[in-house]
């Protein structure tokens, strides 16, 4: 009875062997291709080895998605209030007369109701009749306004206050602590002491990304970059929309590497040897440190025939740690989103999971025998 068990067990061992369970797929099986589709047929993928020879190549590749937002850059306004359509002024007219055009008995001065200025930037005055003020600092509209009743008033002097409309609010809409509409009470706010005025980013976002909603565009930069570049601290306007965003750029990795899961762009820009870094490395035990792949789409309207972009819309780019060129190239190749960094398996992980499974049955064949 204990030759059928060993025969058994060698059949077993057999079986074993042509299917050994793995967490990953070798390179070699990754990269294979049909050998029985037809010649002129278009290949499944393009395979781009990444050195330093073809480095730059890759560089000047354009990038897979055409979501690309431009920023204004500042543009320094005297610091001054300006009065502009839909703010509201308050005059109040002192004079020296006892009993004045304006004035009653015992009256020293009158404070004229409140004068929304006009969409054509005009004020309604008693006794003077329209004047425009839009435009005009506070200090150039109270002469202005002095000078057009020193004509009927003698000694006349002129206070005059201004609230701000509607039409001069900036909206922090989200990404801050305190997110609402804040009122552009001088020229020369920027979008930096706004987001400082709603209580700063908050601090659960990742790589937060600025987004500013001015006239039906949207212009865009990174909270880093915004911070790092004074002359991108750009100056606000009334009716302008800021929101603060999460990064919403990812890349994913599996196979035996550290971690498989989707990650965050953390910065702008991610190299690839940064983004093995930030999936936990490659498994010791595992992973095929020359078989390093990253596999990315194309749009179709970026495949040229020429070496200005790549020749396939799924092309997989190969990456070996094992060299000094590979590392060095790998610490210039930029991630791009939507990529998939793929560790692949070492052949010595088959052959010592065989080898140990072979050593359990000849165990248990010897326990029989």
């Amino acid at each position: 009875m204990l030759r059928p068990l060993t025969v058994l067990c060698s059949f077993v061992l057999m079986t074993a062997c042509a299917a050994v369970p793995r967490g990953a797929g070798l390179q070699s099986e990754v990269l294979a291709v049909d050998d029985s589709a037809p010649e002129a047929a278009l290949p499944e993928f393009a395979v781009e080895v990444v050195t330093r020879d073809n480095l730059v190549t890759f560089l000047r590749w354009p990038k897979v998605s055409d979501e690309h937002y431009n920023w204004i850059s500042r543009t320094d306004q005297p610091n001054n209030r300006m009065i502009r359509p839909g703010d509201t002024l308050t005059a109040t007219i002192w004079s020296t007369e006892n009993d004045g055009l304006l004035t009653g008995p015992g009256q020293r001065f009158i404070t004229l109701p409140d004068n929304l200025v006009s969409s054509s930037g005009l004020i309604f005055l008693p006794y003077i009749g329209n004047v425009k003020v839009s435009g005009m600092s506070l200090e150039r509209a109270r002469s202005l306004i002095e000078e057009a009743y020193s004509a009927a008033l003698p000694a006349v002097q002129v206070q005059l206050q201004m609230a701000e409309g509607r039409e001069q609010a900036v909206s922090l809409v989200g990404g801050v602590s305190s997110p609402g509409t804040f009122l552009l009470h001088d020229s020369d706010l920027t979008i930096l002491q706004l987001i400082a005025d709603g209580g700063g980013i908050s601090a659960a976002l990742s790589n937060p990304q600025v987004r500013l909603h001015r006239n039906g565009t949207i212009y865009g930069v990174s909270a880093a970059r915004l911070l790092a570049t004074p002359h991108l601290d750009t100056i606000l306007r009334g009716g302008d929309k800021v929101i603060v965003l999460n990064e919403a750029r990812t890349f994913l990795s599996l196979g035996a590497a550290g971690s498989e899961a989707v990650h965050n762009f953390p910065t702008d820009a991610v190299t690839a040897l940064e983004a093995l870094s930030l999936i936990g490395g490659v498994s010791d035990t595992r992973a095929n440190a020359q078989g390093i792949l990253i596999l990315r789409r194309y749009p179709l309207s970026k495949v040229t025939a020429d070496r200005f972009g790549p020749d396939h819309p799924r092309t997989v780019f190969t990456l070996d740690l094992t060299s000094a060129d590979g590392l060095f190239s790998a610490d210039q190749f930029l991630i791009q989103p939507g990529d998939l960094i793929y560790v692949t398996e070492s052949p010595m992980t088959a052959a010592q999971s065989i080898f140990s499974l072979m050593g359990s049955v000849l165990r248990l064949s010897n326990a029989l025998n």
